[in-house]
C-alpha cells in the first residue's frame, strides 16, 4: 500500500518545500487542490470525532490538561478505543478492528483451494 499523509490546506502542508520532502520520502499527499473539501474529508471527520470524543470530554482524561503528556496519553486511549471498541454504523456496527478482521479472513477463505 501506499503510505498517504492527511492534512488540511494549510500553507505549512502546501508548500514547495514540504511537499518536495514527502515526494522524497515515497509519501503521497492527500490533498490534491487548495479548498477541495472532498481531499481532506476524512481528515476533517477523524479531527471532529477526537475533538468531541477526546478532547472536549473527560472520558479518556480525569479533569482538564495540564500537560502535554495527559493529552498523549488521553489521545493514545481514544485511539485504542477507536479501533477496538467503537462501533461504527458505516461497518455494519463493528468496530474498525473486527471488520478488518473479517475482511481478511474472507480474502484467506476465497484463496482456499476447493
Amino acid at each position: 500500500g501506499e503510505l498517504i499523509h492527511h492534512s488540511d490546506a494549510g500553507s505549512q502542508y502546501t508548500s514547495v518545500r514540504f511537499t518536495e520532502h514527502l515526494e522524497l520520502e515515497g509519501i503521497s499527499p492527500s490533498i490534491g487542490s487548495v479548498g477541495d473539501a472532498y481531499d481532506n474529508a476524512l481528515m476533517e471527520t477523524i479531527n471532529g470525532l477526537y475533538k468531541t470524543e477526546c478532547i472536549r470530554t473527560t472520558v479518556f482524561h480525569p479533569g482538564p490538561f495540564r500537560t502535554i503528556a495527559d493529552v498523549e496519553y488521553a489521545t493514545a486511549a481514544w485511539v485504542e478505543w477507536y479501533n477496538n471498541r467503537r462501533l461504527h454504523s458505516s461497518l455494519g456496527m463493528v468496530s474498525p478492528t473486527e471488520y478488518e478482521h473479517a475482511h481478511y479472513s474472507a480474502l484467506d477463505r476465497e484463496r482456499q483451494p476447493v
